[in-house]
Parts: structure tokens; C-alpha cells; sequence
């Protein structure tokens, strides 16, 4: 089970495996081959509004990702990207992309940290 995130605008590389874009927006100046996503799944993203609160402040990070967390588990479809992610990450390399220039507080931080939480956790059936 390895789940990375990765700067869009980094390169790709073989040891990424699945690469899944985890933002709302298409990330501008960025064409899709030059991302190399194998999937988009704007259903993971925080919500606008979440988005704007949050604003990359450090000190907001904590309530930021718990708030994040209650949207993503209220949302059936993104219940069933992160299911879908889960599995995926079962079976080989997924890494996380995202267009943020901070690196230690952004949704695909948080996200990693949800997923490797439900992949520890008891499997079902």
C-alpha cells in the first residue's frame, strides 16, 4: 500500500503508479499530457467555500481537515471515489496530485491521511 502526493507540475514517474488529480479545478497552464493523471476526481476536493476559509493558513490546518473530512464522508460520490481510491491503493502505487504551492497544508495531505486511515482499518467485504 503506497500512497504519495505529488505537485502537478512535478514530473511523472514510473514509481507514481495511478496518478488521480484531487482538485476541483483543472489546474491552469497545465495540459492534460503534461499532467499525466490517469483519473480526475473533483468530487475529493474541498468545497469552495472550505477552500477560501482555509486559505493555507497553518494555524487553520487542524479544523481544516477535520471539516474537509465531514464533507468528504456527507458526499455519497465522494464516499465512492474514496472507496474506489482505497481499492485502488490495495493494489499497488496511487499518488495524489494537486496544484497547490504549499506542500505540508493542502487537501491531498489530508486526503492521504484519510485514505491510509480506511486502509488500516477492518476491510469489508
Amino acid at each position: 500500500m503506497s500512497i504519495r502526493i505529488k505537485r502537478v507540475r512535478e514530473p511523472a514517474e514510473p514509481g507514481d503508479g495511478t496518478r488521480v488529480l484531487v482538485d476541483r479545478l483543472w489546474p491552469r497552464g497545465v495540459s492534460k499530457p503534461a499532467a499525466a493523471v490517469d483519473e480526475w476526481l473533483p468530487q475529493v476536493a474541498p468545497s469552495h467555500d472550505l477552500r477560501r476559509w482555509f486559505d493555507h493558513r497553518p494555524e487553520r490546518w487542524r479544523r481544516f481537515a477535520e471539516r474537509y473530512v465531514d464533507e468528504l464522508l456527507a458526499s455519497p460520490d465522494a464516499v465512492a471515489a474514496l472507496e474506489g481510491l482505497a481499492k485502488r491503493a490495495r493494489s499497488g502505487p496511487v499518488t495524489l496530485i494537486f496544484d497547490s504551492r504549499e506542500e505540508r497544508f493542502n487537501n491531498a495531505v489530508a486526503l492521504r491521511a484519510l485514505l491510509r486511515g480506511m486502509l488500516s482499518g477492518p476491510r469489508r467485504g
